[in-house]
């Protein structure tokens, strides 16, 4: 596939055609830390949601979890996205809790097409293997679709930046400290070989059949972990006759490779900022999308040094900024995730709709956990 190196050679990682397996059929019985004090909060105020009758939907976007970070909080999911197209799933990163909330949301586990991950952050990870080991995944395509579940994901960044502030960092894994989705996955597989191996002689299916790994090929724009994101334009992931995909390279700190994802579908298109602070490669790739899904913070009110406030803003936008962003490329709808309060107390949605809404004609939407926004 264009743009993709596909890993399929690995047994471990890629399985034959065989269809979708059902996991652990023998269990039986069994049952950024971004400083801010925003982990404590309780409550949220309802946003605007689109909704439709269950199954009409040929477009619908299902916010699984909207919350930045990787700290736990009681009102929020870690982030994670479904894009449903005719029925089929797409996901858009495996935050905390992902699985829970996929399940709350009424989806089937063999609905899901393909997952993608913008970036190689715990935050955005944290569920995407519990996909394939946890509740007994049903992998068999009512709709026909067949084969594994294909993961889009960054390759290896091949270097560690400097440490934040000057001094030296401890490096887990010497041998392999910069690890691609290829190798992740792969040491998960190994990290869960006892449960995998006792489950299936107990018998139940194995899970790493499920699992074939694309690692995202960059386009030579003279990108590494050193230049992370340059000036470019769009390149090609992968189209299945269903979406076809796009991506492009965004800043987020010291983190490479770190994308942003355009699907297009004959329905409408929807792009995923994923983490990013303010670059031109998001207005080029969103231009004229129907929804723009874009991350954001607010560091207004907070008590923060000017260094952490700064540092922040390496990896992040405010949200007071995100509207002209949207304006620029045209989007029509602007939805608001991965989100991060400065201020301690419950989100206030009012405010951050205005904020959102400044230097912007579209319609805005601060997200909630399982939300469901219909695009067509």
């Amino acid at each position: 596939m264009c743009g993709i190196q596909c890993n399929s050679e690995d047994p471990m990682l890629a399985a034959p055609a065989a269809g979708r397996r059902i996991l652990l059929a023998g269990l039986g019985g069994i049952g950024l830390a971004l400083g801010m004090a925003a982990c404590g909060q309780s409550a949220v105020t309802p946003a605007p949601t689109t909704t439709r009758a269950a199954g009409t939907s040929k477009l619908e976007l299902i916010l699984l979890g909207t919350r930045a970070g990787p700290p736990p909080v009681p009102d929020r999911a870690g982030i994670s996205t479904a894009l449903v197209v005719d029925g089929h799933t797409y996901l858009i990163d495996c935050g905390r809790a992902s699985v829970s909330q996929f399940s709350k949301a009424g989806l089937k586990f063999g609905s899901i097409r393909s997952i993608f991950l913008t970036h190689l952050h715990i935050d955005h990870l944290a569920d995407y293997y519990n996909y394939f080991v946890l509740g007994g995944a049903n992998f068999t395509d009512p709709l026909g679709a067949s084969g594994p579940v294909v993961v889009y994901g960054p390759g290896p960044a091949r270097g560690l930046p400097p440490r934040a502030g000057g001094g030296t960092a401890p490096t887990v894994a010497v041998a392999d400290p910069t690890p691609g989705t290829k190798a992740m996955t792969g040491n998960l597989n190994a990290a869960f070989a006892y449960s995998s191996n006792i489950l299936m002689v107990d018998g139940g299916a194995n899970p790493t059949t499920p699992i074939d790994v694309h690692e995202i090929q960059i386009p030579p724009v003279g990108a590494d972990f050193t230049n992370r994101a340059p000036v470019m334009q769009p390149f090609p992931v992968m189209s299945d006759g269903t979406v076809t995909v796009s991506a492009i390279l965004v800043p987020h700190g010291p983190v490479f490779p770190a994308f942003a994802f355009r699907f297009d579908t004959e329905y409408g298109s929807v792009t995923f900022s994923g983490d990013t602070t303010y670059t031109d490669n998001i207005p080029t790739l969103a231009k004229n999308t129907d929804v723009l899904v874009h991350e954001a913070i607010n560091m207004e009110g907070a008590k923060l040094s000017s260094d952490l406030r700064n540092h922040s803003l390496e990896s992040h936008v405010e949200v007071q900024k995100v509207g002209p962003i949207a304006q620029r490329a045209g989007a029509k709808k602007l939805v608001l995730t991965h989100i991060a309060d400065s201020r301690p107390g419950p989100l206030d949605a009012q405010q951050w709709h205005a904020w959102a809404q400044q230097g912007y004609n579209g319609e805005v939407i601060v997200g909630t956990d399982l939300q469901r926004i219909v695009v067509k």
